[in-house]
């Protein structure tokens, strides 16, 4: 059995990976920093489940710009995010997520970033793999 564990900072704070890159689904923790928060963005191919596990955040969610709703995080409660829908997490306190999703395909789309980043490829979360 071989394991995995990749650590990525990001800019709000980081990331590991639990799962091997050709895998058809991709486990990971998120650790968020108090006050800092991801892109509002939404992915043309990825299904994920984000689940707050410590700490506190508030997740925006909706299906175009105009129909955003924010609400606090439920701790242990799986918050699903289908292909199109928009959404961003902010931290409230320092926070921990853990991501359940679809293999890492396709583009993220950034509509607003804090860190002003561009949209995300496929290719581009490789990269960051093999460079961590």
């Amino acid at each position: 059995m071989k394991t995995i564990s990749i650590e990525i900072d990001k800019p709000w704070g980081g990331e590991i990976i639990l799962t091997s890159p050709n895998s058809p689904y991709t486990a990971k923790i998120l650790h968020i920093k108090a006050g800092h928060r991801f892109s509002l963005q939404y992915h043309d191919q990825k299904v994920e489940t984000l689940t707050l596990v410590d700490g506190q955040a508030e997740i925006t969610l909706g299906p175009n710009p105009q129909q955003l709703t924010v609400s606090p995080m439920q701790k242990n409660q799986g918050y699903t995010i289908t292909t199109g829908t928009i959404h961003r997490i902010k931290a409230i306190t320092d926070a921990t997520v853990l991501e359940t999703s679809t293999g890492e395909k396709g583009n993220t789309i950034r509509l607003e970033d804090d860190y002003h980043r561009s949209d995300e490829s496929e290719t581009d979360r490789q990269l960051a793999r093999h460079s961590s």
